[in-house]
């Protein structure tokens, strides 16, 4: 999804700051792009920033651990703030979208995508969908996740609005996730991180086992195990810091 969004948002140069930088996705795409000067990234996870911090030798790239709603950069420190599949997941994203206006430059660029949960995204709807069936607090876990601030239509376009941006532009952008297996699938959702770990080791052990095997058949979907390739899109929004 990076350069996707680096392809909508049309950031080739000047110094960036990415919102949220987890292990480093979207600072990899700007590297990538010889006229970016710098990208300065942030996140709230000292885990991730160290992940970041180790993966990166290139001296334009720099990390840092740092509140989304409490950004420590002055006014105007960059030509550009982004933001990947974060904000939807920040308490109070209307802070966090005030600081990446107030530490771009007049003219520079402001940005983000956040996943389409509801309706975009069929590996997450095919897992909860499945847990939803089985378990009534999946219920209420499915319904958090597709009514996120900031995941449903036209709700960045009203908050980039309301942050005083101008030139705002929302549209969608989809790609594709490629698994090589129900494994391959099923083994992130079983990781260390995120709400469907946090929900899959809260269950009993034999909850647990059933919920694999029903989301493993929503996989094979009739067929043999083996690739699958699933649609997944996101909305992303760019503004303009007024001059």
């Amino acid at each position: 999804m990076a350069p996707r969004l680096l392809d909508f948002v049309g950031v080739t140069d000047g110094a960036v700051l990415d919102v949220g930088c987890g292990t480093g996705s979207l600072t990899a795409a700007l590297l990538e792009r010889p006229g970016v000067r710098s990208v300065h990234g942030i996140d709230v996870s000292s885990a991730y920033v160290a992940a970041a911090q180790k993966r990166f030798t290139n001296p334009r790239a720099a990390f840092d651990v740092g509140d989304a709603c409490a950004i420590t950069a002055p006014d105007s420190s960059f030509d550009h703030a982004l933001s990947l599949l974060v904000l939807q997941f920040v308490p109070q994203a209307e802070r966090a979208i005030a600081e990446m206006r107030r530490v771009t430059r007049p003219g520079g660029t402001v940005a983000a995508a956040t996943w389409d949960q509801r309706g975009g995204v069929v590996w997450s709807r095919m897992f909860w969908d499945t847990a939803a069936a089985l378990d009534p607090k999946a219920v209420e876990l499915r319904a958090k996740a597709s009514t996120r601030p900031l995941s449903l239509p036209n709700q960045l376009a009203s908050a980039w609005t309301v942050a005083g941006l101008t030139d705002v532009v929302q549209s969608e952008v989809a790609i594709r996730m490629e698994n090589r297996s129900f494994d391959d699938y099923w083994r992130p959702l079983e990781g260390k991180d995120g709400p469907y770990t946090q929900y899959i080791h809260a269950l009993a052990p034999d909850i647990r086992a059933t919920l694999r095997e029903k989301v493993r058949l929503a996989y094979i979907d009739g067929e043999a195990d083996g690739p699958r390739s699933y649609v997944s899109m996101a909305h992303v929004v760019k503004g303009v810091v007024p001059r």
